[in-house]
């Protein structure tokens, strides 16, 4: 519940909904509630009177847009939250370079698949999946049949072995960190989460320039852009609204602290 003595920090904090921002000392975080009625009546009015809420998920963002309401993440980002079939056909209409891919509505056209790809091939959940989870190598026709029982809309990509990848990391209109990510041995995936290990060395300028390139063509402004590197060059494999703090953490970056500095400069 919102007190008074909260209500005056209101006038010179920044408001944000979700708690991504909880312990950053110039943010003021109300929470997210269910009906919007659910806030108090301070509350209510700095959310109205406010010209930017922060992290308002993709719920209210949809209504602060409609309402002309400016929120970081943009609205455009929100849009895009783990789905992949609406990045990929994104991707594929702006010409940023990603690994082949098709969609596959119904069994009909699943029973097809084999036309366009040969084994192996990676399969994905396309919609709702993180954290490399809901991601498959395909080896032969078991491993398709056990994948197209989970989801009623295949998403099938050509498999490029690498073994790592690039996480590269945009908040409003630059590269705030960039790292490679290794995949544990006998997995193809390299997503921290599942086991992949943070490396530091130094990432191509290329490789920033075509994450940075993506986000901003996307108008996406708070983003982990993931890369893979391959011998047609670097593709764009997804961008990842709700990435990690590992590869920060790891790097010695306080990710509250940076994003204070970038609150009070005006950058978000």
């Amino acid at each position: 519940m919102v007190t008074k003595s909260a209500d005056t920090r209101f006038k010179r904090k920044v408001i944000a909904l979700e708690s991504r921002l909880s312990r950053c000392r110039n943010v003021i975080t109300l929470g997210v509630k269910p009906n919007f009625s659910d806030y108090s009546e301070d509350a209510a009015n700095c959310i109205r009177d406010a010209e930017k809420i922060y992290y308002p998920t993709p719920f209210y963002a949809e209504l602060f847009d409609t309402m002309g309401k400016t929120t970081f993440p943009s609205y455009h980002t929100y849009k895009y939250v783990q789905d992949k079939i609406k990045q990929n056909a994104l991707f594929e209409m702006m010409g940023i370079p990603h690994p082949r891919t098709r969609i596959f509505y119904g069994k009909r056209q699943q029973s097809r698949i084999g036309e366009y790809f040969d084994y192996p091939f990676v399969a994905k959940i396309p919609r709702g999946s993180a954290l490399g989870r809901g991601v498959f190598l395909i080896e032969n026709q078991k491993a398709l049949n056990a994948y197209l029982n989970l989801t009623a809309v295949a998403y099938i990509q050509e498999y490029l072995p690498t073994g790592r990848d690039i996480r590269i990391v945009i908040v409003g209109k630059k590269v705030v960190h960039a790292y490679w990510r290794i995949a544990a041995d006998g997995d193809f995936r390299s997503n921290v989460a599942v086991g992949g290990t943070v490396c530091l060395k130094r990432v191509p300028e290329e490789a920033l320039e075509l994450a940075l390139f993506t986000a901003t063509a996307c108008r996406w402004n708070d983003v982990g852009i993931d890369l893979l590197p391959t011998d047609r060059g670097y593709m764009v494999l997804e961008g990842n609204m709700k990435y990690g703090k590992e590869g920060f953490r790891k790097a010695g970056i306080d990710f509250h602290r940076l994003m204070e500095t970038l609150i009070e400069n005006g950058e978000i």
